[in-house]
C-alpha cells in the first residue's frame, strides 16, 4: 500500500490546457476513430443501425472528444484543483471523462439504433462498462509509462545543470506597486527567496524565514522584477530567486528546486523549462 501511496501521489504533468488539449484532443478523435472502424471491440446488432459503421464511429469519437472538454472546462474554472498534479488526480480526472463519456454514448443511442429499448438501465450500464473495458486499460498502460520516462528524462537533464554561483547575488532594491498604495514595498534581492501566488496575492518569502502577504498577482510581481535576471518565473504559482538554488532534481512534471533558507521544494513547470536552462549553467 505504501509504494502505491506514493506512486499515486508523484507529480504528473498537466496536460488538459492550451497547445496539449488541442493535441490530445485531435489524437483520441482520430485513434476512437479507427480502432472502433477497424476492429468494432463489441459485438453488436447490425439489422438495428440507422447509420453506416463509419458515421457510427465518427459520432462515438465525437461525444469522447465533447466529454474531454467538458471535464477540462471544469478544471479551467477551477485553476484550484489543477494545483500540484499528481498521478492520482490524472486517473481520477480520467475516470470522471470515461464516465461522462459513457454516459454520453448512451444518450445518443437514439441517434445510432432503431431499438425501443435505448433509453432502459441495461443499456447506460452496458455504455459505461465498454468505455471503461477499453479506457481503464490504456489508462492502466500508459499514465505509468510516461510517468516513469518523464522522470528519468528530467532526472538526467537535471543532473546536467550547476546551481548559481553564489558569489553572482546583488546588492539590489525594486519598489514594487501592488493594488493598494499603502501596500507598496521595496524587494530587497538579496534576502527574497521566492514568491507564491494565493490567488490576487503574492506569499513573499524571505532568507530569515519571515513571510509578508501582498495584494499583487504573481502576474504583476513578475512584471515589475523583470529587470532583475536572477528572479524567474518558474511555474505559474512561483517566482524565484536563482542565487539561492542549492539543487536542481527532476520529476514528471519538470524539476524541482531546493533553495538555502528554506524546506519547500519549488517546482519548475514543462512550459518554463527552456527559459530556466537558459538561465542556468549546463555541463558539458
Amino acid at each position: 500500500m505504501g509504494k502505491l501511496r506514493q506512486f499515486l501521489s508523484a507529480p504528473y504533468p498537466f496536460y488538459f490546457e492550451g497547445r496539449s488539449l488541442l493535441f490530445i484532443i485531435l489524437a483520441l478523435f482520430s485513434l476512437a476513430l479507427l480502432f472502433e472502424f477497424l476492429f468494432e471491440p463489441f459485438e453488436v446488432y447490425t439489422p438495428e443501425h440507422k447509420l453506416h459503421h463509419f458515421w457510427i464511429t465518427a459520432i462515438h469519437s465525437g461525444v469522447a472528444i465533447l466529454s474531454l472538454l467538458l471535464c477540462s472546462a471544469i478544471l479551467y474554472l477551477n485553476p484550484k484543483l489543477t494545483r500540484e498534479w499528481s498521478v492520482g488526480k490524472e486517473i481520477l480526472f480520467l475516470g470522471i471523462f470515461l464516465l461522462v463519456t459513457g454516459t454520453g454514448q448512451f444518450l445518443v443511442r437514439d441517434l445510432i439504433y432503431e431499438n425501443p429499448m435505448n433509453w432502459s438501465w441495461n443499456y447506460l450500464l452496458e455504455e459505461i462498462r465498454n468505455t471503461f473495458l477499453i479506457g481503464m486499460l490504456l489508462i492502466a498502460i500508459l499514465v505509468p509509462i510516461n510517468q516513469r520516462f518523464l522522470k528519468k528524462k528530467n532526472q538526467r537533464k537535471a543532473s546536467l545543470i550547476d546551481p548559481p554561483a553564489q558569489g553572482k547575488k546583488q546588492p539590489l532594491v525594486i519598489p514594487v506597486k501592488t493594488m493598494v498604495k499603502g501596500d507598496d514595498f521595496e524587494l530587497h534581492c538579496t534576502d527574497f527567496l521566492y514568491a507564491k501566488a494565493e490567488g490576487n496575492y503574492s506569499a513573499v518569502h524571505l532568507r530569515n524565514g519571515v513571510r509578508q502577504l501582498k495584494r499583487i498577482s504573481i502576474s504583476s510581481f513578475e512584471e515589475q522584477v523583470k529587470e532583475y535576471r536572477q528572479i524567474l518565473r518558474t511555474h505559474r504559482s512561483f517566482l524565484v530567486n536563482m542565487t539561492f538554488i542549492e539543487k536542481v532534481t527532476g520529476n514528471a512534471q519538470g524539476y524541482q528546486l531546493e533553495l538555502d533558507g528554506t524546506a519547500e521544494q519549488i517546482p519548475v513547470s514543462r512550459q518554463k523549462i527552456p527559459v530556466f536552462e537558459a538561465r542556468m549553467q549546463i555541463k558539458a
